[in-house]
């Protein structure tokens, strides 16, 4: 079984680059870069996959017990901690802006659709209006 120590190292090692990847994200969506969204996305899945599966190694490690009384484990235990703790803040508002922009996208493409059905509308002989898609498109001369 792997030293304690290594997991440890590596959780951290996944915290950090976590914490990293998700400022990433931030600046990924104010520039409204969709592919570089998705990619960040994919790969903050993976990281989180694996902080997951290291903190289960970890908890069935047979010297679990030693990350309490040791002082160095118990401080990376905590900056560890201390780091998830600001990813998940850090994801919160990274959900709250992505969703603000897609309800920005929403509304833009409503006032696209709604501006495109104005250019084609007409007045029928009873004073309704009346939408045609083919406006002036079918005029033979």
């Amino acid at each position: 079984m792997a030293v304690l120590k290594d997991l440890v190292d590596f959780q951290l090692k996944n915290a950090l680059e976590l914490s990293s990847l998700l400022e990433q994200e931030k600046l990924a969506i104010t520039s409204r870069s969709s592919s570089e969204i998705e990619a960040i996305a994919k790969q903050k899945m993976t990281l989180v996959g694996q902080l997951q599966q290291t903190d289960l190694r970890i908890a069935k490690h047979p010297h679990v017990v030693s990350l309490a009384e040791d002082v160095l484990l118990s401080q990376i235990v905590d900056q560890i901690r201390s780091i998830v703790h600001d990813c998940q803040q850090a994801n919160l508002v990274n959900g709250e802006a992505l969703q603000r922009a897609q309800l920005s996208f929403n509304k833009l493409n409503n006032l696209m659709q709604q501006s495109h059905g104005k250019i084609g509308m007409t007045y029928n002989a009873g004073g309704q209006t009346h939408t045609v898609s083919t406006l002036g498109t079918n005029i033979k001369a």
